[in-house]
């Protein structure tokens, strides 16, 4: 039985957690299909997340920001679409596209703000229950900005909540560094104005910068900024990292153009000798003296510094679904057959290949978590992939399986694609090109596959195939995606699927 076809829930609407560019595409990819979508936002306003980092500017042009079903919806009202070749800022998303679209008529009375999903469940089943559970329905119990609590009833869950209201902490093991929250007052975690709102807290001040994404080239590049204007300000960067082979990106040799210029800006200001960097640095401990802040590894001590800004990257908050079953990848916290393709520890791509239904779904069936938070803790994720994830989740929902599986995306290039993070894209290693061949597979991957794989047949998906099983001469399927150009797939993988290798 699919899930279409449940005649129970049928009649109810898709639930979508989170009204940002992904969760609105949701809406509009469900409209496309005739399904009734209802939206829930925990801000004030659509779009709560990307407003608080709206003076960013992207570095996808508009013609990668918006979702193709929302440009049907918003050509039927006249809008007006920016310059593709433009790049907006988080603020004009939100301003010159998001609230347009939620302003839709088929799509405004669906989206409610102020309301938190606070728990989602089966309907009558804790965790535990196996009997009847997946023609029961899903409830979200969601909480009103005034406190009044309320239960929700679905046919489904696409969760594109995302991971911002979430930074991972400073500290290297995954946990508050030593005396960080006591200095909570000092550290911003994110991207802050240092150029505006935020001036007065950097302008003449030894800053340091924690990080090593683009969200670190951002706040930096602003932060040399400011140095210029106000030459006292200090400027420290510290990143983890010891190899800085790939730590610039791929320059002129990535498909977007503004995030190559980014890396190659923020070379520049190194060189220069504008920031004093410091590799190989694992934070341990935040102490507070009178001279300001004073941060530690295990085997380093840093001068005081005057504030520090905290870009290590964000964390989903699965908390709301600890009552539905979940297949997820115990170290990544991405779907597990989703898992392979983003892990930084099996490859260094930085950009993710098209995936869509069968990548994201769980053991509990018409629950999918979609854009950034179905990366978990992997970075590097791009609202094209989530627009993709979304349009295949919602044909899938419709019962169209062809549309679910197919791919209607090709993504840019980051010029910076290799899976043998000693080895580039392109050397006759398969490795190198396809991912990892299964001997060299994390073997938690080549295991947890096989559960989802049975789940999938369970409920009429389709029967991924687990890594175990691919052929040693053959990239298993997982591999195969990580190929860097569809081309290198027959050269790696080999051309001749009748024996089963290949490009599957």
């Amino acid at each position: 039985m699919t899930f279409a076809a449940s005649t129970q829930r049928a009649n109810l609407p898709v639930a979508v957690i989170g009204a940002g560019p992904v969760g609105l595409a949701a809406a509009a990819q469900l409209r496309r299909r005739g399904l009734t979508p209802i939206v829930f936002e925990a801000g004030a306003q659509i779009g709560a997340s990307m407003r608080s980092w709206g003076h960013v500017q992207l570095f996808s042009p508009w013609r990668y920001v918006v979702d193709t079903a929302a440009r049907e919806l918003l050509s039927e009202i006249g809008w007006q679409e920016p310059d593709g070749e433009a790049y907006p800022t988080g603020a004009a998303v939100v301003e010159q596209y998001l609230a347009p679209l939620a302003a839709h008529p088929a799509l405004a009375g669906c989206i409610q703000t102020n309301v938190r999903v606070v728990a989602v469940a089966r309907q009558g089943r804790d965790k535990m229950k196996d009997t009847g559970r997946a023609d029961a329905p899903f409830v979200l119990q969601i909480e009103h900005a005034d406190g009044r609590e309320q239960q929700i009833l679905a046919q489904a869950v696409i969760d594109a909540s995302g991971t911002y209201t979430r930074p991972n902490p400073l500290g290297a093991n995954g946990l508050f560094a030593l005396g960080e929250r006591a200095a909570a007052e000092r550290i911003f975690y994110g991207i802050p104005e240092v150029l505006d709102r935020d001036r007065a807290r950097y302008a003449g001040k030894r800053v340091l910068v924690i990080g090593s994404g683009h969200s670190a080239f951002n706040a930096l590049l602003d932060l040399g900024q400011l140095a210029e204007q106000a030459p006292q300000t200090e400027i420290i960067w510290a990143i983890r990292r010891s190899d800085l082979s790939q730590l610039y990106g791929g320059g002129e040799n990535d498909g977007l153009v503004a995030r190559g210029e980014l890396g190659s800006r923020m070379q520049q200001l190194v060189q220069s000798g504008a920031i004093q960097m410091i590799s190989g640095f694992a934070l341990e401990q935040i102490e507070q003296t009178v001279d300001g802040l004073v941060v530690q590894s295990a085997t380093q001590t840093l001068e005081p510094v005057d504030q520090i800004i905290a870009t290590t990257g964000f964390r989903p908050d699965l908390s709301i679904l600890s009552e539905l079953r979940l297949g997820l990848d115990p170290s990544v916290e991405a779907p597990i057959a989703l898992a392979p393709l983003i892990d930084p520890n099996l490859h260094s791509c930085g950009s993710v290949p098209p995936h869509g239904v069968d990548q994201l779904s769980h053991p509990e069936p018409g629950l999918y978590i979609v854009g950034m938070k179905s990366y978990g803790r992997a970075p590097t994720f791009l609202m094209l992939t989530g627009y993709e994830q979304v349009r295949s989740v919602a044909a899938a929902l419709a019962g169209d399986w062809v549309a679910a599986r197919e791919v209607q995306l090709v993504l840019p290039e980051t010029g910076v694609c290799s899976t043998d993070r000693n080895s580039g894209c392109g050397t006759d290693s398969a490795s190198s090109c396809c991912g990892p061949t299964v001997a060299n597979l994390n073997i938690d991957h080549a295991i947890d596959l096989q559960p989802i794989a049975s789940f999938a047949r369970g409920v009429g998906l389709v029967a991924l195939q687990p890594v175990a099983q691919a052929a040693s001469a053959c990239c298993a399927p997982a591999a195969q995606a990580t190929c860097c150009e569809p081309e290198a797939k027959a050269d790696c993988c080999g051309s001749d699927a009748s024996n089963g290798c290949g490009c599957q």
